[in-house]
């Protein structure tokens, strides 16, 4: 499975955003999707997940409230709505996507795409 972000750009603070990965190769249905970011000199951190039924969901406490992760089964796509954006969001943001396998769990990575946020 290969995975393609898109939507990144420039917005002022407290606008949106909405970021998405479309998936090719395979079937999205099958993982739990996340999203990643890292900032200049730091390793990625944790955004937050869904589950494969898009039923459950986590969340960063720094994103909590104004983030929130959802999927497209059908298209084969999964989103990242950014609201009440802050410079502190400011960073290169990943898609992931996971699931269990015999012998460990199998993890693919979308290329990154960069959120930058103006005060």
């Amino acid at each position: 499975v290969q995975l393609q972000a898109s939507g990144g750009g420039l917005v002022q603070a407290e606008g949106s955003l909405r970021l998405s990965c479309a998936a090719t190769g395979g079937t999205l249905s099958s993982y739990v999707v996340a999203w990643f970011r890292q900032f200049p000199g730091t390793e990625r951190e944790f955004v937050g997940a869904l589950s494969m039924n898009g039923v459950t969901a986590v969340y960063a406490d720094s994103v909590k409230g104004r983030f929130t992760i959802s999927r497209d089964n059908t298209k084969n796509t999964m989103y990242l709505q950014m609201n009440n954006l802050k410079p502190e969001d400011t960073a290169v943001y990943y898609c992931n996507i996971q699931r269990t396998a015999v012998g460990g769990t199998v993890s693919t990575w979308g290329q990154g795409t960069q959120v930058t946020v103006s005060s």
